[in-house]
């Protein structure tokens, strides 16, 4: 939820956090997020990776109704030392990063309407809590989630932030896991979303390629469509310690002399999980006007 060049909302903090102000939502608001949930709930169990149904569980995501911030924070601060803070929107890059460092998780508290049960552009409250804050339980990669906005600080100095963006986008939004034979969600985009949790495993169309970190921040994404490949990372742990062990001032240099990737590029180097026919892609392009 973050952004370059805006200005502070009126009735904002200084770090752009607002009160989630839980009993102004209606009731129906409380019904549509059950009814999100639900559906979710019901087909990812077998998809996603055990750590975001334990997350679900052991923070009580499960009863109805949307989340009181100030109680999924506190069980939080228990397990992971982090907590939930209500935004009214994207906020700037450094101030999303600064968050993050002190295990802060900035979220929109709007809910979506009916008519955009299956899209919005913008993420709302079912996007960020109920897609990122389950994994935040979770020791590693709560730990990774910490490393990120201490590296998005420095990369902000760097002026790498949009390499940095790319890590965020296909781990924490878009990122496939590793568990013995099979391939499991954990990106909060895919988790949050009806079609893209099928489309991500079960689809010929996108490529699934192995975790590289210096390939990875090459690559383009795409932000207005289900995406062309995904990155397989082989656990939590292993993804933090590429992180905290990566001195990024001399890659973000190096990536500077090499040209970007295309959203459905694959490299004699890569790790093939599946080659992806990119069909959906293909439709989707020969549907645009012309």
């Amino acid at each position: 939820m973050a952004q370059t060049d805006i200005e502070r909302p009126a009735g904002t903090a200084e770090d752009w956090t607002i009160p989630q102000d839980w009993a102004a939502y209606t009731p129906q608001e409380h019904a549509l997020w059950d009814k999100l949930f639900a559906r979710q709930a019901q087909m990812l169990p077998d998809r996603v990776v055990a750590e975001f149904m334990n997350g679900l569980d052991v923070l009580r995501m499960t009863r109805p109704g949307i989340p009181d911030f100030d109680e999924l924070s506190e069980r939080l601060m228990n397990l992971t030392g982090w907590q939930v803070v209500a935004v009214p929107g994207l906020v700037p890059d450094r101030l999303f990063f600064d968050h993050l460092a002190n295990r802060r998780f900035v979220a929109g508290r709007f809910l979506r309407t009916p008519d955009q049960i299956d899209y919005l552009s913008e993420p709302d409250i079912f996007h960020d809590v109920f897609g990122h804050v389950p994994l935040l339980a979770n020791p590693a990669f709560a730990d990774y989630m910490q490393a990120y906005g201490q590296g998005g600080l420095r990369a902000d100095g760097l002026g790498a932030i949009d390499r940095l963006a790319r890590l965020y986008w296909y781990t924490v939004e878009f990122g496939l896991l590793r568990q013995g034979d099979d391939l499991k969600l954990y990106g909060a985009g895919i988790v949050s979303s009806h079609g893209e949790s099928i489309y991500a495993l079960d689809d010929p169309s996108p490529n699934r390629l192995g975790f590289d970190l210096k390939r990875l921040m090459r690559t383009r994404y795409r932000i207005d469509d289900y995406q062309q490949s995904y990155f397989v990372i082989d656990s939590f742990e292993d993804l933090l310690r590429q992180t905290v062990e990566t001195d990024f001032a001399p890659l973000y240099a190096e990536l500077d002399g090499l040209p970007d990737l295309d959203t459905d590029t694959i490299l004699p180097t890569d790790r093939v999980y599946t080659r992806g026919t990119q069909a959906y892609a293909k439709i989707k392009k020969e549907e645009e006007p012309q």
